[in-house]
């Protein structure tokens, strides 16, 4: 069944013209034509080429001439054959023969064709084209490439072509037929656009024969404009025919997109039975428009339905809309079934369209258990399977041109995987509009006075948000309306730079903020509530009400520089820079009952208990949250530090030009103390850096903070168990003789490496690299790869490697927890052909692999690929091999053989 199978998908290839993956060169336009030779080695070619007398003469003329003739056609009309080669012309005057050596080419009205040799019957209007045996290599060059009106050339060993009736004879031609490859044999053009075909290959191998790997061998066949009718056929596999062939054959060919049937596969599931996947029928709506609906079917009566849609309209925009709902049942039969939907959405318009505005969409949104239920949706893909968020973002943006203002409107989600939770703003806007100088003047004459360097903006901003919403509960109607939460919040920053005393930089500051809101909180003690009870009531308050706030502060800051030179060695000079800033900053204390934005709630009094007091914002839980309470008078120090080195150069060095190596990019320690409160003043101390090392092979990353306060740790008993709290103590550690507490620390080191780092090479951009510069074969391979990622594999690549560590600590007296993990990927090229691809996760601390481990390896088959996806332990512990032609048009053609995850659902790490 399976070699049945097998040969009946190459049957298929142009039928999956039809099919919704089938459509996509022709969905955004026609290929270009690109005329190239293509060398063939006559060794393999000896059959072709057996018996056939060399048409190659030198005349001794290295002119290249030139040679026109006019010819009357039935209606009077008169046409004109071009012809001229780069190495000499021959004319025979008696038998009216025109020979043309080296690179020669023959245009005649909408026939063009090049070759290492052509003649030219004037007489019988007859065109015969070789090319030749290089006397070097003893490789066969010069094939002949012809093109006849919007047809896509054809490159062939030889033709005999009558241009004045447009019949003739092609031997071993090669052409492209959207994807689909016609080669070998002999082909013979009829009128029109018709054609008989003699022992020809039809496959998906863009090589010519005989270098095709395999394809259908059709004996004899006629071409005509939208489809090949067949005779006898037979597969052909490495040039071996195979014993499977078929009487006759119907090969649809068409030129533009066509709706049709998608032919499904078929296999089996341990948990959900056997299976039917991804039938379907594919509508081409219009030019502009297409439409994909595909289902599959499970024996124990699950179901999956995927609707799908591409749009593309040429330079303004394109996009891509999924819509997918599943019913799966992994339980006995009679259970209730997991009911999940999904929908996908990608819209990208070109800035160009519509200069000033943008507008993008990327949706990713639906139920929490959808790629659980449904992994071989995506293939079973770990990334996806193991994914705890979904976020989507529907974009608007507007610029005004020679004004200072610009809007951006948005709609955004966000999902909580693990939680089951939504987050929808609905939507955001933002109204900016970026700093000016009011006191300044265009025609301004000299340098600025210090009042025209003082700055304004303005920011505005709104939403409408629901804010982590159950599932089960989103599309409720009182969730939109007693849980939707909207607000405005108003921005103005004012500020002032100046340079003073040469070698400092002083800035000051004033920020206010104005929020809006059409709702607040209000806090009670429930009726009879018991002190040290949870019984506080949270009222919803209708009603407008507004909260101010400002804060004001300056900062001055300089740089300091060190150098120490050396004499010998290799290293000329280090340098050292600091850069200390030291601020003031005020913030009034808004939880002064006189602003009325904090209030207190209070209890009743009930004997023996005593009166409970509970002070709360009436803007907690909005959407911008209301002014802070507490009064701030705060000293802000920081010193960022910075050291790189100066290496003299080789002797080989022809440069003669000193390098900068960078030791330390950046490491920055900062505090502050507030002399407004009460103690503990001074804030915890923090410090972070970053540099790069081995000429930016190696990324390393590092923070921490410090609490300067003795902390001492209690214990106490509760419901008969032991537990530890801690009291901070308003006194410095360093008054015990004690350095400070680290209580968070954490580091990152990661490098990524391959052949192009150790070999770097600068070059322009490729045409095609990006969607804005792709051509329309080019965005169809795009669009393919940003679907599916795991379709494309990079050969050309040898090795690649990342390596990224990641330590993390964390103290909160009672207890420390520590994380120690190394994360490796990359792939390498074993052969030519052959490349294995690895991720996995290892816990240096427990000594033992992440479940999260995956292994590939690929074959590049040229015109096909086969991969196979292991994951060899853990939860998702699985495997998936296929074998899919490359072709970005038919990408449904293909083989998968697959295990399911599911029989590990009780999987236990710690057994």
């Amino acid at each position: 069944m399976k070699f049945v199978s097998l040969f009946f998908l190459p049957v298929f290839i142009l039928m999956a013209n039809v099919t919704a993956s089938a459509t996509s060169r022709s969905f955004y336009g026609h290929k270009p034509v690109i005329d190239t030779i293509i060398k063939l080695d006559t060794i393999k070619d000896k059959k072709l080429l057996k018996g056939r007398k060399s048409a190659l003469k030198t005349s001794g003329n290295n002119a290249a001439q030139a040679n026109n003739d006019t010819t009357n056609n039935k209606n009077g009309l008169k046409s004109m054959v071009t012809a001229h080669a780069e190495d000499s012309t021959k004319y025979d005057d008696v038998h009216q023969i025109l020979y043309l050596y080296g690179k020669a080419r023959v245009t005649y009205e909408d026939f063009e064709m090049d070759a290492d040799y052509i003649r030219v019957d004037e007489k019988n209007k007859i065109i015969y084209a070789t090319g030749q045996i290089d006397p070097f290599t003893h490789r066969y060059i010069g094939r002949p490439i012809s093109k006849q009106g919007k047809d896509k050339p054809v490159i062939t060993d030889s033709l005999r072509f009558n241009y004045e009736t447009k019949k003739g004879k092609l031997y071993n031609a090669a052409s492209d037929q959207d994807g689909n490859y016609i080669s070998g044999g002999q082909i013979r053009k009829l009128s029109g656009e018709d054609a008989a075909y003699d022992h020809v290959i039809f496959s998906t191998c863009d090589l010519p024969y005989p270098d095709t790997h395999f394809g259908i061998v059709i004996t004899k066949g006629i071409g005509e404009k939208n489809q090949i009718i067949s005779g006898p056929a037979f597969l052909e596999v490495e040039g071996v025919p195979l014993p499977l062939a078929i009487p006759f054959g119907f090969f649809p060919k068409p030129n533009t997109r066509a709706s049709g049937i998608i032919i499904p596969t078929f296999g089996e599931d341990q948990k959900l039975g056997f299976y039917l996947r991804n039938f379907g029928y594919y509508i081409a709506l219009n030019d502009y428009l297409d439409l994909t609906t595909t289902g599959t079917l499970y024996s124990k009566g699950s179901y999956e339905v995927s609707t799908s849609s591409r749009y593309y309209n040429r330079y303004k925009y394109s996009g891509t809309v999924t819509l997918s709902y599943s019913s799966t049942n992994y339980g006995l039969p009679g259970d209730p079934s997991n009911k999940d939907f999904h929908i996908d959405w990608s819209h990208s318009q070109n800035p160009n369209a519509h200069p000033g505005t943008t507008f993008s969409a990327s949706v990713n949104a639906g139920t929490s258990g959808f790629f659980q239920h449904n992994p071989a949706t995506e293939g079973y893909n770990l990334n996806t399977l193991t994914q705890n968020t979904l976020r989507s973002s529907i974009s608007y943006g507007r610029v005004w041109a020679g004004t200072p203002f610009n809007l951006t409107v948005n709609l955004s989600h966000s999902q909580d995987l693990t939680r089951k939770t939504v987050t929808l703003e609905l939507p955001t806007f933002n109204f900016n509009m970026s700093t000016i100088s009011p006191f300044d003047s265009k025609e301004r004459v000299g340098q600025q006075k210090w009042y025209q360097k003082i700055t304004v903006g303005y920011s505005l901003q709104g939403t409408n948000k629901v804010n982590d919403v159950p599932e089960a509960q989103l599309f409720k109607s009182a969730t939109l309306s007693k849980r939707l939460q909207n607000g405005f919040e108003h921005q103005i920053p004012i500020g002032f730079n100046q340079t003073i005393l040469k070698y400092f930089q002083f800035s000051t500051s004033v920020n206010y903020t104005e929020r809006w809101y059409f709702q607040h909180i209000n806090e009670r003690y429930a009726r009879g509530s018991v002190p040290g009870r949870d019984s506080l009531v949270y009222d919803t308050i209708g009603g407008f009400k507004r909260a101010g706030e400002y804060n004001v502060g300056a900062n001055i800051s300089t740089k300091i520089y060190g150098t120490m030179s050396f004499k010998k060695g290799s290293i000329q000079a280090i340098r050292y820079v600091a850069t200390p800033s030291i601020g003031v900053s005020f913030h009034p204390d808004f939880g002064d009952p006189s602003y009325g934005y904090y209030q207190t709630a209070v209890s009743d009094a009930t004997v023996p208990y005593q009166v409970s007091s509970q002070r709360y914002s009436i803007f907690q839980n909005s959407v911008y949250g209301g002014p802070s309470a507490g009064k701030s008078a705060a000293l802000t120090f920081s010193l960022n530090n910075s050291i790189e080195a100066k290496v003299r150069p080789k002797s080989t060095d022809t440069s003669t030009t000193a390098k900068k190596i960078k030791i330390l990019e950046g490491f920055t320690v900062s505090t502050s103390y507030n002399f407004a409160a009460d103690s503990l003043n001074l804030s915890p101390i923090s410090f972070s850096g970053h540099t790069s090392l081995f000429k930016d092979k190696l990324n390393i990353n590092f923070s921490g903070t410090f609490n300067p306060y003795t902390t001492l740790v209690r214990d106490s008993i509760s419901n008969g168990q032991i537990y530890k709290y801690r009291i901070p103590i308003n006194k410095f550690t360093w008054q015990n003789g004690k350095f400070p507490t680290l209580v968070q620390a954490s580091l990152s080191a990661s490098a990524s490496l391959n052949p192009a780092l150790f070999h770097p090479s600068v070059q322009p951009a490729a045409p095609g690299s990006t969607l804005q510069t792709a051509n329309p074969d080019q965005a169809a391979k795009l669009a393919l790869l940003n679907s599916d990622p795991s379709a494309y594999v990079d050969f050309n690549v040898p090795w690649n490697a990342s390596i990224n560590y990641s330590f993390s600590y964390s103290n909160n007296y009672t207890n420390t927890y520590v994380s120690n993990t190394v994360m490796l990927s990359g792939d390498v090229s074993v052969t030519k052909n052959w490349k294995v691809q690895y991720t996995t996760n290892y816990d240096l601390r427990k000594g033992q692999l992440s479940s999260a481990t995956s292994f590939g390896i690929y074959r590049n088959l040229h015109c096909w690929d086969l991969s196979f996806q292991w994951l060899p332990f853990g939860y998702y512990k699985s495997y998936n091999v296929t074998l899919r032609v490359k072709a970005a048009i038919l990408q449904d053609l293909k083989l998968t053989k697959r295990s399911d995850y599911t029989s590990n659902q009780y999987y236990n790490p710690y057994q």
